[in-house]
């Protein structure tokens, strides 16, 4: 992954629980949003197994024409957030069966030292899915980048949810935030910056 070029010259990548991504079969990848970095971090981590990873991302980012050419090139899926965007899912669904590794922020932003409320999308893609196997990721260091000259100790932690796989009948928005919970069990919300951390604090991302 070529963006993977600057993390891996200036930013100290860690992973833990690398195994849970070597098996094959599609996997449904679920981690937390502090920075920009983190998803450098996640792809980067993916190809240490060779798994390309594809991101469900906010259509906003192909405005730009030369992002979009870049999004487009490693395969991302663009997503209008909050909006019920069935073509999407169609894609990330089709992607799973193939055997592929997608993943989805369930905060669907970052989250700028706030605890979000989860969106209902992780739950969806989980249900149209079910094939697939859901890997939690929690992704610590990123803000850190914001510190500079210091220099980034990104960690990416891999786990399988500790509740469960999805349940019958479950409710969408129960399933998203059992997820995001146990996430966030390990990686509190950290603002980017040189100001100190404020406590968390749980609000619904807009849009």
């Amino acid at each position: 992954m070529i963006l993977g070029t600057p993390l891996r010259s200036w930013c100290r990548l860690e992973v833990r629980g690398l195994e849970a991504l070597r098996e094959p079969g599609g996997i449904l990848l679920v981690a937390n949003h502090d920075s920009w970095l983190d998803p450098l971090a996640l792809g980067e981590t993916c190809m240490r197994v060779r798994r390309p990873l594809r991101f469900l991302a906010k259509a906003g980012l192909w405005r730009n024409p030369l992002i979009a050419r870049l999004l487009d090139g490693i395969r991302q899926i663009p997503i209008q957030r909050g909006a019920g965007d069935l073509a999407a899912l169609e894609v990330a669904t089709s992607a799973l069966a193939d055997g592929e590794t997608v993943c989805i922020f369930p905060e669907g932003t970052i989250s700028r030292g706030e605890r979000l409320r989860a969106r209902r999308g992780v739950a969806r893609l989980a249900e149209a899915a079910p094939e697939a196997r859901i890997v939690l990721a929690a992704v610590t260091g990123g803000t850190d980048l914001a510190r500079f000259p210091r220099r980034p100790h990104v960690t990416v932690e891999l786990f399988a949810a500790r509740s469960g796989p999805p349940r019958p009948g479950e409710d969408h928005q129960a399933l998203a935030d059992r997820l995001l919970d146990e996430i966030r069990e390990r990686v509190a919300p950290v603002p980017a910056g040189r100001r100190a951390a404020r406590p968390a604090v749980t609000r619904v991302a807009a849009g």
